[in-house]
This record gives structure tokens, sequence and C-alpha cells, in this order.
């Protein structure tokens, strides 16, 4: 691959490129859902089973035979970094707490970053065949169909969605703070355990608001793109710039994220609010 800035025409076929490996992964995790007894634990409370790594290694080992000199970094494995101006970003199963339970509600996510900048993003949901993608100033798809954020302008009828670290039981701060203003803020809330879903969720118009902390970037970094280019609005908890290495994320259809900032600071004033990366 070129060292230069992505055209449009690079930048449909690396679509249609991660698209193939998405789809590959996607059909690994229909066939095995339902016989997983191998779950290992990460961390206390973290899941990781054969299957996040089989889909991890399909997606790596088809970008590293494409393009050897981009650097790769996913959740499952470390991967040697370089300064080549390309990064994908690889979270091969959204969702495994979910999927390890039989919950249909996981995903394949991939993203490629140019110079720091994210250029594209492709999100697959292989239980619905959803794939949600977006490039860099080219806006957002569902399947092909171009998407757009919700019109809700109000917080009080408004459809949120959020999640919990793997943590949560250690203190402060976890995210009940914010959870229990929302629910009394809003219309209703949802906490389904896919942040890279939840995005694409807020992308499509289905939650009209996302927020969460203590993320990765593999998490983040194809979401957060195609909420952009679906006509929202993301940022950190205080309104400031969005960075897919800050830990958190608030996500809108822009009509009610002044709203939800508003909320998140009531809340940081509680300290229950503010995340900063290890």
């Amino acid at each position: 691959m070129m060292s230069r800035e992505p055209n449009c025409e690079d930048l449909r076929e690396l679509m249609d490129f991660a698209r193939r490996l998405a789809v590959r992964a996607g059909k690994i995790q229909r066939t095995e859902l339902g016989h997983i007894r191998d779950v290992e634990y990460k961390k206390t409370h973290e899941m990781v089973t054969r299957v996040d790594r089989l889909c991890e290694s399909v997606i790596v080992q088809g970008v590293s035979e494409r393009f050897p000199d981009h650097n790769i970094v996913a959740e499952e494995s470390e991967y040697p970094q370089t300064d080549n101006a390309y990064r994908w970003y690889v979270d091969p199963l959204d969702g495994t707490t979910n999927y390890v339970h039989g919950y249909r509600h996981f995903c394949v996510s991939i993203a490629l970053e140019f110079e720091r900048e994210i250029v594209l993003g492709l999100v697959y949901d292989p239980m619905r065949d959803e794939i949600f993608s977006a490039t860099r100033n080219g806006g957002a798809f569902l399947n092909g169909h171009r998407i757009s954020v919700s019109e809700t302008g109000r917080l009080d009828r408004s459809l949120l969605a959020t999640g919990f670290p793997y943590d949560a039981r250690k203190g402060q701060p976890n995210n009940m703070e914010n959870f229990n203003r929302f629910t009394l803020a809003s219309q209703a809330l949802r906490v389904d355990g896919s942040a890279a879903l939840d995005l694409c969720h807020v992308a499509v118009g289905r939650f009209d608001g996302f927020w969460e902390m203590r993320l990765r970037p593999w998490d983040l970094a194809g979401g957060t793109l195609i909420v952009g280019e679906a006509g929202g609005r993301v940022s950190n908890f205080q309104n400031g710039r969005f960075r897919i290495d800050s830990g958190e994320v608030l996500a809108t259809n822009g009509l009610i994220h002044d709203q939800m900032v508003s909320i998140l600071g009531e809340a940081e004033s509680t300290g229950g609010t503010r995340y900063q990366r290890e």
C-alpha cells in the first residue's frame, strides 16, 4: 500500500477488503455460537474465547498478507508498531460476554487510520447481517444504503445506551452515577453490551445518544467515524475533542448533545464520571 493519503478509489477498495474480512469473521461467530466451552479470563471479569482469537487471526492474517507494512492494533494480541502512517484497529468480537451467554448482540469492528485520523470504519453484525460502514467525508451506510442520525431534540424523549466497565465492582468511576441521572432524564436506557454496535445504532437513529467510559481504541475507532459521517456528534464527556485513546465517548444525534454534556457535568461534580486512562 502506498504511503500517500488514500483517495476515494483507494477507500472503496479498502472498504471492500475490510468487508470481506469482517464477513469471514462473522461467519465463524455464527457457526460457533452456542458451542463455546473454553472461556478464559484476561482480567477478573473480562472474557476471551477461542472465537475471539480465531476471528482476530483471520483479520490480522488478511491485513498482514495484503499490507505487510501496515500497523495493527487488536484486542487479543500485541503486534509490532512502526512509523508507517497506516494503522488498522481490530475488535474481532465486540460483545464477548453476550456471545458466551448466547445473547445475540455482538459484532466485528475494523477501522483504518492514516496519520492518526480514522479514514475508514466498518462494523458487522453477523446475526442481523448488517454492515455499517463509513469513510472520511464519504457518508455512512447500512448495507449500502445511506443512513443518518435521529431528529429527536429533547433528552426526555430520547432512547439512550451505555455500558459498564468490567471492573465496575471495584469502585468509582464505574458509570453508576451517570446511569442513575440519565435514567431519570431520558425516556429510556438500554445496556446491550457492545459499544461498537451501540455507536452504529446511534448512527442509524435507533438510539439518540450513547456514552461510555473505560473503552479501548478498537472499541471506538470504527463506530465513532460512522456516527460522525451519519451527521452525529462525537466528543469526550466535557464536549471536548474526541480521541480514540481517551477511554471515554459521548456520541449523539447532535440535537441532545449539550443536554447530555450537562448531565455528565452534574455527575462529575459528585466524582462519578471522569475516567483517566492508566
